[in-house]
């Protein structure tokens, strides 16, 4: 028996006045009782009862060690009320992060409509093409677009989007369109470069092609919504995800080129390193947002048709 439980079996006999009556409050059996508080009595190396054949009573060190005692047992109480109650209902502190326009464009809506609907919860959101390390940074959920690397977290998958080249109408009227990949060396391109991730990838011709170039960037940027600004503003060819170009291509203002030659669509998903052990407020943080962000056109390879 552990020391919780000799504590409780202690406060039992000395509210029941005997062995017997603090076995049966228990409901445990009297000899069980006996050694439980012999037990206790032994760890302490003091006595805490008198015990005689008709009755027993507290010695001074018991009546002391009775008042701990039951300060001990509602506070581990209350601790096991407070975890139950997390688990049970959303309440406490939630830290999402996710790339900073996705963020900013669909996973702020969510944290919106997540504290409006949870206001025991409060929130940090990290937006930042940086990928936060979720178990030494403690946050507790992120959205990850790309191939997953191996690792502990557990993973919902939302759908894929589609990775395109786009250009202003205004640049591609005066230059000609590219019809494959190899003629962007002949463009104006926009780039971007950030640190701790691949730069931009552009096609590069194959070995033995005489007389081809390798595209190059005009222009390097290091935040996608400076990127997609560029090409709007007519500066050359961006390549994108299509959730960073949707609303500008279904307003005109850039066009999808090369269609014909995108690189496969690129996963994202929800991750989270709490497993099935997840709180409250993460899985319906998790509940919430994978349920919106799984009807998103642009993550079911859509969402990029431009409006008549």
């Amino acid at each position: 028996m552990n020391s919780l439980e000799n504590l409780k079996t202690f406060v039992a006999i000395a509210d029941a006045g005997s062995l017997i009556g603090g076995a049966r409050r228990r409901s445990i059996s009297a000899p069980t009782a006996t050694r439980a508080l012999a037990g206790l009595e032994k760890e302490l190396g003091v006595r805490l009862v008198v015990r005689t054949t008709r009755a027993l009573r507290l010695t001074e060190a018991g009546d002391d060690y009775l008042v701990q005692a039951r300060r001990v047992i509602a506070a581990v109480e209350d601790a096991a009320a407070t975890v139950t109650g997390r688990r049970l209902r959303p309440e406490g502190h939630l830290s999402v992060t996710a790339p900073e326009l996705f963020g900013e464009r669909y996973i702020a809506p969510l944290l919106f409509e997540f504290l409006d609907a949870n206001p025991l919860v409060t929130v940090q959101a990290f937006f930042s093409n940086r990928v936060v390390n979720l178990v030494d940074e403690g946050y507790d959920v992120a959205l990850r677009i790309g191939a997953l690397p191996d690792s502990a977290l557990t993973a919902i998958p939302l759908g894929a989007m589609r990775v395109v080249w786009v250009a202003a109408p205004a640049y591609l009227s005066r230059a000609r369109v590219p019809q494959t990949p190899s003629d962007l060396a002949r463009h104006s391109l926009v780039g971007l470069s950030i640190e701790g991730q691949e730069p931009t990838t552009w096609h590069r011709p194959a070995r033995g092609s005489a007389g081809k170039r390798p595209a190059r960037e005009r222009l390097v940027v290091n935040k996608n919504s400076v990127k997609v600004a560029a090409a709007v503003a007519g500066q050359g060819i961006a390549r994108a995800l299509a959730y960073q170009v949707a609303d500008e291509v279904r307003d005109g203002r850039l066009r999808v080129i090369l269609a014909r030659h995108e690189p496969s669509p690129v996963p994202a998903h929800l991750v989270h390193p709490e497993g099935r052990n997840a709180s409250a407020k993460v899985r319906e943080f998790l509940r919430l947002s994978a349920a919106r962000l799984k009807a998103l056109p642009i993550l079911q390879g859509k969402g990029l048709e431009t409006r008549r």
